[in-house]
């Protein structure tokens, strides 16, 4: 029934309004129990892959990626509960990136020049930069867990209790409004989040010229109807 209401003319909504809750969640949770954290976070997380999946039916090979990376992050999950394995954490958040980033991909590839303009795909762009900003976020919690000091204003804790952290200081680089309270502190975490800052402004350049090429090219279709 969850399938037969997601389509390909609402698909985006239900992706974007997953990815806010995912990121409204993660600043939540930091009032549980410390041991609670993780927990309740990737469980969020799981129905966020979940939604985007579903969302996702109608690009079945990247839909056949999802599924394959959600099987091996439910499998971390158990493996970290039943077991301490080293450096299951990271692992846990490559499959994340990874993960993002086939979403990322596969809604670049059904929106931007492509199709006629709609408000799914307006959506759909919203989408494209919350997951653009959560790529990043992941990258920086890498950058902390091999380097504690990469960062000012942050400590090297459980991504878990982090990960609200860097997600707020990843949209705030790519918006460039860059507050000030989080700040690189190594050269390479330098180089990274400028590199975020210089995706935010092209990004910006490419979504409204593919929106106004996209639109121009369906009024002249009418125009020829």
């Amino acid at each position: 029934m969850f399938e037969r209401k997601i389509n390909k003319h609402n698909n985006f909504y239900y992706m974007t309004a997953a990815l806010i809750v995912l990121l409204l969640s993660a600043s939540l949770v930091r009032s549980v129990a410390d041991g609670m954290v993780e927990s309740v976070l990737e469980g969020i997380i799981a129905v966020t892959f979940l939604v985007c999946v579903v969302s996702l039916g109608v690009d079945k090979s990247w839909k056949r990626f999802m599924q394959a990376l959600i099987v091996v992050w439910v499998a971390a999950i158990l493996l970290k509960k039943l077991a301490v394995v080293p450096h299951i954490d990271l692992l846990m958040l490559v499959l994340m990136f990874a993960f993002f980033w086939g979403t990322f991909s596969s809604i670049s590839r059904q929106i931007l020049f492509s199709g006629t303009v709609n408000s799914n795909k307006v959506v759909g762009s919203i989408a494209l930069f919350l997951l653009l900003g959560l790529q990043w976020a992941l990258v920086y919690l890498l950058v902390l867990a091999f380097s504690p000091n990469a960062f000012t204003g942050i400590e090297q804790i459980p991504w878990g209790q982090n990960f609200s952290q860097m997600a707020y200081f990843s949209f705030v680089t790519l918006t460039t409004l860059g507050y000030g309270d989080i700040s690189p502190n190594t050269p390479f975490a330098q180089v990274v989040v400028y590199m975020e800052a210089i995706a935010g402004v092209f990004y910006m350049a490419i979504v409204v010229a593919s929106l106004v090429s996209a639109g121009l090219a369906q009024k002249e279709t009418e125009q020829e109807r």
